[in-house]
């Protein structure tokens, strides 16, 4: 079984649900608390053992190519001010073990066409897709939810969605799933549909924003018309796969933070700066000092 080495980042959306702040700076880039949400994604991806990182960007992207590069002047500064921890934290965005491309999706077709731009960067093997609007972040003090996946992937040798349960008025916001359990916290997919409506929808099984994915997939996203939307659809793709290999379903351990909304991108910010070992006691005392009548 070939290992996962590879994930993929599609970050060429245009984030316009956070228009103006997105006008000229990446969604991907927006900070919670001290990080921005591109490198939490690339931790998650660099902790479950990958080290290739590949970023499907479009333009006004450049950050997030000049967040993950070495920065020689701010480095230089930090090291003859004697700043050492700042430093190496600096560093540790980009470990030197951790390889990075980057590709450009030219036109905005959709996830599908996104992960069909970095086909010939993934080397014939499987991969992981990583969306950075959704923070996933595993149990306290066990796996990241990518590790999860990965480590499911090796037992089952085929493609592993993550997937959570969301409420019935939501599901036309994802790709939704229907299959038989299939071991703990595994479904064997038997269905896979984007954005259906409520009345519709053939379960209330939503596909999270990480992927594990056979090769197999490219060719099968190639085949399809575009979908909702007028996309090509990533889900489309993996609806072709199920006809010829099985494809899992994985109920992570975990929260996911939905920060491509603003309400979801809040939630992130407040309880990740409580759980942040800097700030987190303080801000704690602070909303616990607020006089807030809701």
């Amino acid at each position: 079984m070939k290992k996962i080495n590879t994930a993929v980042f599609p970050v060429a959306g245009l984030g316009t649900r956070f228009l103006p702040a997105t006008k000229a700076a990446p969604k991907e880039m927006l900070p919670v608390v001290d990080k921005p949400l591109i490198q939490y994604a690339v931790e998650e991806a660099y902790a479950a053992g990958i080290r290739h990182m590949v970023f499907v960007t479009g333009r006004n992207k450049r950050a997030i190519e000049d967040h993950f590069d070495t920065a020689y002047e701010l480095e230089n500064e930090l090291q003859t001010q004697g700043k050492q921890a700042l430093l190496d934290l600096v560093r540790s965005v980009q470990p030197s073990d951790m390889d990075c491309t980057y590709v450009r999706q030219s036109h905005a077709l959709g996830l599908g066409h996104a992960v069909l731009c970095a086909e010939h960067l993934t080397g014939g093997a499987p991969f992981a897709v990583l969306l950075a609007d959704d923070l996933m972040i595993g149990p306290a003090g066990g796996a990241s939810v990518l590790a999860q996946m990965v480590q499911a992937y090796e037992r089952l040798g085929n493609s592993v969605i993550a997937v959570q349960e969301v409420p019935q008025d939501q599901v036309r916001r994802y790709g939704i799933v229907v299959g038989q359990p299939d071991g703990e916290r595994l479904l064997n997919i038997s269905q896979i549909v984007e954005k259906p409506t409520p009345e519709k929808a053939p379960s209330r099984m939503a596909v999270a924003g990480r992927y594990i994915l056979t090769n197999a997939v490219y060719e099968q996203i190639r085949q399809q018309p575009r979908g909702a939307g007028g996309e090509i659809q990533l889900t489309d793709g993996i609806a072709g796969l199920l006809h010829h290999e099985r494809v899992h379903a994985y109920q992570y351990e975990g929260k996911r933070y939905d920060c491509g909304s603003k309400e979801g991108f809040l939630e992130a910010t407040v309880e990740l700066a409580l759980q942040h070992p800097e700030v987190g006691a303080g801000f704690r005392d602070y909303l616990r000092a607020l006089n807030v009548k809701i």
